[in-house]
């Protein structure tokens, strides 16, 4: 084997372990954030809520989230995302683990203590899109952004049924201990084995030498497309993973277990979709289309085949089929990974982290006001058409407003 060869494995290996870790870190955030979603029941009936109650306490840990999006992504382009992450995983497993602590405390203790999880889990996104601007080369960055964020996924498929053994059998404080266990242990791990500094060369200036141009940023039609599309992405991802078992169980009048397995089907889709769409785009770049038509080909691929599965829900006649929906919403949604998520490289290398940030504030907003505003479209319709049709509407105006406005040109140096 030749040293050059020797030497391009040894930076592969060394930009995929990153990789992996940023996927385990959202991976860790997500089953941190989940996993009050089934000991709540337990919860609820032992420290006497009612469901306003419930509702005010799961609702809290957005409040946290979107306070520092933007923050977070200012703090990982000024100190780099290595520092920023591995203390955000200890912050938010801290509090994972004081969560049950702070729940026989008092509610008001239990809702600061989910408000603070929050604020580390801001961090997670655009420290790890400053990780792989720092350590994968510009050709394999859509790959390792569909990756990481896959996370999402299996977080979420893992969370559920785990939490739901560990609740029964050994009481609900117990998650929380495990699972932020886990999150020390990461960040052990990754302390020693990912160090300072950077894998590929910076584009343009030294980062000591600059300042974000925050009005710049602001002022550029592409970075509102990102914005927007992140927007009507995450509208319909928390509608699915806050309604789907309800849909299911009312309308094909299945169990609460079986709802929560066949809830699961949509995730996992996404999951392998995902890295599959990432691949897909990096090689179409490398065989010469340009960054433009792919993001957009993927984005609309995402955000327009999503809606149109969108509109097929309500009409679906068997349980299989109505499932078999909800998988190719998720799987087509997940395409956006490879389309508005790395964009930012696209438009602003030096800045994407700062630009996820940005975006992220507006996608945080569905998981407050969108799943809301379900519940209460079912309530006064009886149904879930609305609701579905609201959502594919979203997806629409995301999808249009990425094809006129959107860019994969080099736009900020």
């Amino acid at each position: 084997m030749s040293a050059s060869l020797a030497q391009s494995r040894a930076t592969q290996r060394r930009w995929l372990g990153v990789v992996v870790l940023c996927f385990l870190a959202v991976f860790i955030s997500y089953i941190d954030r989940t996993n009050i979603s089934v000991a709540a029941l337990a919860m609820q009936a032992e420290l006497g809520w009612d469901e306003a109650t419930k509702g005010v306490v799961l609702s809290s840990f957005f409040v946290g989230y979107i306070v520092l999006q933007v923050a977070s992504g200012g703090l990982a382009n000024r100190f780099g995302g290595r520092r920023l992450l591995g203390l955000a995983v200890i912050w938010w497993s801290l509090f994972t683990m004081l969560t049950p602590l702070a729940a026989t405390l008092s509610l008001t203790a239990l809702i600061a203590a989910r408000i603070a999880l929050g604020l580390g889990e801001a961090a997670v996104f655009p420290a790890s899109i400053n990780m792989v601007g720092r350590w994968v080369p510009a050709e394999h960055r859509s790959r390792a952004v569909a990756a990481f964020s896959s996370g999402i996924s299996m977080g979420t498929v893992f969370a559920l049924p785990v939490t739901g053994w560990l609740v029964r059998d050994y009481g609900w404080p117990v998650p929380f201990y495990a699972f932020g266990l886990v999150g020390f242990v990461w960040a052990a791990w990754w302390f020693a084995r990912v160090p300072e500094g950077r894998g590929t060369p910076e584009e343009g200036a030294p980062g000591d030498a600059r300042a974000i141009p925050w009005g710049r940023l602001l002022r550029t039609p592409a970075v509102w497309a990102i914005i927007v599309a992140h927007f009507a992405n995450n509208w319909s991802l928390y509608v699915l993973l806050a309604w789907m078992p309800s849909y299911l169980k009312s309308t094909f009048a299945v169990s609460v277990a079986d709802a929560g397995v066949l809830s699961a089907l949509p995730p996992l889709t996404a999951f392998f979709v995902a890295n599959t769409a990432g691949a897909v785009a990096d090689r179409m770049m490398r065989r010469g289309r340009s960054a433009t038509f792919t993001r957009k080909l993927m984005q609309a691929t995402g955000l327009f085949g999503a809606a149109s599965f969108l509109l097929l829900v309500p009409f679906a006649p068997t349980l299989p089929v109505a499932v078999a929906l909800m998988c190719g919403v998720s799987g087509l949604l997940a395409c956006t990974l490879a389309g508005f998520a790395p964009n930012g490289f696209d438009i602003a290398p030096r800045y994407a982290d700062v630009i996820w940030g940005m975006s992220n504030t507006a996608a945080t907003i569905p998981g407050i006001v969108g799943v809301a505003i379900t519940g209460w479209l079912v309530q006064q319709t009886g149904g879930y058409t609305a609701p579905f049709v609201l959502t594919a509407g979203v997806a629409m105006v995301g999808g249009i407003t990425y094809q006129l406005i959107g860019s994969g040109e080099r736009l900020i140096d």
